[in-house]
């Protein structure tokens, strides 16, 4: 499993949007390998920005 999927899988599984710290934390990687995920699964159209620095699964 990449680790696009796994932080994807972690922030579907959130209630409410999470810091790429927070899910970095949650997903047991490193920040600096969330932070690229976050970064391409946003460019993919999968992922969305609530707030600054929040993110959460597009539905």
């Amino acid at each position: 499993m990449d680790f696009n999927e796994i932080v994807l899988k972690t922030l579907q599984a959130s209630k409410e949007p999470l810091k790429s710290g927070d899910v970095a934390e949650k997903a047991g990687i490193d920040k600096k390998d969330a932070d690229k995920a976050i970064k391409s699964l946003m460019t993919a159209g999968k992922v969305e920005s609530p707030k600054r620095c929040f993110y959460s699964p597009k539905n």
